[in-house]
């Protein structure tokens, strides 16, 4: 495996057509601020248009977490060095990364060890293919941390999961495991934490033996039916950024940098 460029916050290789993008902020449980988003959005562009490149798998370093979204504590715009904050979505070219792994013609499997929790969660979504650890955890924290993604996380999750779930998914802001995520088709395959890797590649694998047209054509195909998200993303992330100039929302990132239970209900009166 030869690594083909250095970032700062994520890793990027290729070996035998297969690039692999890894979020390398293991001490911040793989949560992306504003560089690792514009790493990622660099690192798909360059192996989505690469011909050489079959398949390209998103996972994060360590065992803890696959991505837990943005990164709460460089949240606040002002003290953001690269004026990108971390509220989730807005702030951050977030919708960029959305479009550019739906966009490349190129199968994209999300390797989910650990957490896939927010803007994770939305992340491994948005892959073509979900291969999970059998300790993998999947879930959506927004209403709980005065935050949302009124796009694809919760317009494309309906689709894949079924409206009453993706409903739970999101006014719950609960956890669920490997097993659960299969069983509602949040995930393809989950294997025991040892295996993960070697199934990932044999996925890949069996791509490479795949007409690369073909697979392209099937990855528009089936992206045309929900296109229409991209529009309704675009309109609702106004509304959210408005949304995070309120007390309320701010509420959520202040409880949990407090490490206590946030109190919204304060806000509505």
């Amino acid at each position: 495996m030869r690594i083909t460029m250095k970032y700062q916050d994520i890793l990027y290789a290729e070996k035998d057509g297969i690039a692999t993008i890894t979020i390398n902020r293991p001490e911040k449980y793989n949560a992306f601020r504003g560089e690792t988003v514009e790493e990622l959005i660099h690192a798909f562009n360059k192996a989505g248009w690469d011909k050489r490149i079959g398949v390209i798998v998103l996972t994060g370093t360590g065992d803890k977490a696959f991505c837990t979204g943005g990164d709460q504590s460089s949240h606040d715009y002002e003290k953001s060095g690269s004026g990108y904050g971390g509220r989730g979505m807005v702030g951050l070219p977030v919708e960029d990364l959305q479009t550019v792994i739906r966009d490349i013609p190129k199968p994209v499997i999300a390797r989910v060890q650990g957490f896939a929790i927010g803007g994770g969660n939305v992340l491994a979504l948005l892959c073509d293919m979900t291969i999970a650890s059998e300790s993998a955890q999947f879930g959506q924290v927004g209403p709980k941390m005065g935050s949302v993604d009124p796009g694809f996380g919760t317009a494309l999750l309906a689709q894949t999961v079924g409206e009453k779930k993706a409903r739970e998914i999101w006014y719950m802001c609960r956890r669920y495991t490997a097993a659960e995520a299969l069983e509602m088709g949040l995930c393809n395959k989950v294997v025991p934490n040892d295996k993960l890797d070697a199934e990932v590649d044999a996925w890949c694998s069996d791509l490479m033996e795949k007409s690369p047209t073909a697979l392209a054509i099937a990855k528009r195909s089936f992206n045309a039916s929900t296109e229409y998200i991209r529009g309704i993303s675009s309109m609702g992330m106004q509304s959210v950024a408005m949304y995070y100039d309120t007390e309320e929302s701010k509420e959520g990132v202040k409880a949990f940098l407090e490490k206590r239970k946030p109190d919204f209900r304060k806000y509505t009166k």
